[in-house]
């Protein structure tokens, strides 16, 4: 086995021209195959089935392999058996076909509405600062996606009837409402966005002028979360969690923040939500006719 795996290093070194990192990876899976297979009389490649890649799956599972670890594994060993089948070794690859387990979702993460209102009170004058304050005030407000706030220019906006026009994913296109403190924040900005002298009509620009990047936005974020004290790494999504998680717990309108939030599905929104169990058990108890105890 170790034969063949001399040769696809060299291939990879020499013909793929794969970076030192990307080498180190692939070695550092595939012998973990070996050393996991050769354990189980598997010592050549052409003994590899389907079966045996699922059991090798099962194996690394079993030693604590996450999703996301035994998805790199498989593909580590798919290329290398896609590499054998080129050769000649092997007539088909037995790899083809199976799947990783897929990540579960994870829940993010928010900050409660005394870390927003402790995040936003800052009264700086800096023309960067009175940026950055609009920024998260709109984004907080209106429960924008980071590309949203981004692609943002002056007639997006209108301050009148407080309303944000954004073009979501897939060029879906909505109108959203934001409060009156993202209101004066955004007109705050406007009275010194001229001095960052803007190339065009994007609303949030850097200090050259240009429409800020996604990159400048999550850095600016990170340092006002360090700058205002919180207890925990402020990034835009978190902002606009933070946003979904307020509106729920006030609401309970699973849809219409679906909508504000510019949700395709339902089933993405739901995700937003941290209602507790113990709640929900409560709730059912008390409203459900069936549930309801004698006497209620």
């Amino acid at each position: 086995m170790q034969t063949w795996l001399q040769k696809y290093w060299a291939y990879l070194r020499i013909e793929r021209q794969v970076s030192p990192h990307t080498l180190t990876n692939y070695q550092r899976q595939l012998n973990k195959v070996v050393g996991l297979l050769q354990p189980h009389g598997i010592n050549s490649w052409q003994q590899l089935t389907p079966s045996v890649v699922r059991f090798l799956l099962a194996q690394s599972h079993k030693e604590g392999l996450k999703a996301k670890s035994l998805a790199l594994r498989l593909s580590a060993l798919r290329q290398f058996l896609a590499y054998l089948v080129a050769q000649g070794e092997l007539s088909v690859n037995p790899a083809v076909g199976i799947s990783a387990p897929k990540p579960g979702k994870h829940l993010p993460k928010n900050i409660d509405t005394e870390q927003v209102q402790q995040l936003l009170n800052n009264n700086s004058k800096e023309p960067i600062d009175i940026r950055d304050r609009a920024m998260m005030e709109l984004m907080y407000s209106a429960g924008l996606r980071l590309s949203e706030l981004q692609g943002l220019d002056l007639q997006s906006l209108n301050l009148r009837t407080r309303e944000v026009r954004v073009l979501g994913k897939g060029n879906k296109e909505r109108i959203l409402p934001f409060g009156r403190h993202a209101s004066h924040a955004v007109q705050e900005w406007l009275k010194v966005r001229l001095l960052f002298n803007p190339k065009d009509d994007a609303l949030f620009v850097s200090q050259l002028g240009n429409r800020i990047t996604h990159r400048a936005i999550q850095k600016r974020m990170e340092i006002w979360g360090v700058k205002q004290g919180l207890n925990s790494h402020l990034n835009p999504h978190k902002l606009r969690h933070s946003f979904a998680t307020h509106m729920l717990e006030a609401s309970s309108d699973l849809r219409a923040v679906q909508e504000l939030l510019g949700h395709a599905n339902l089933s993405t929104t739901q995700i937003y939500t941290h209602l507790n169990f113990q709640h929900l058990a409560e709730v059912y108890d008390s409203a459900h006719p069936r549930a309801k105890k004698k006497g209620n």
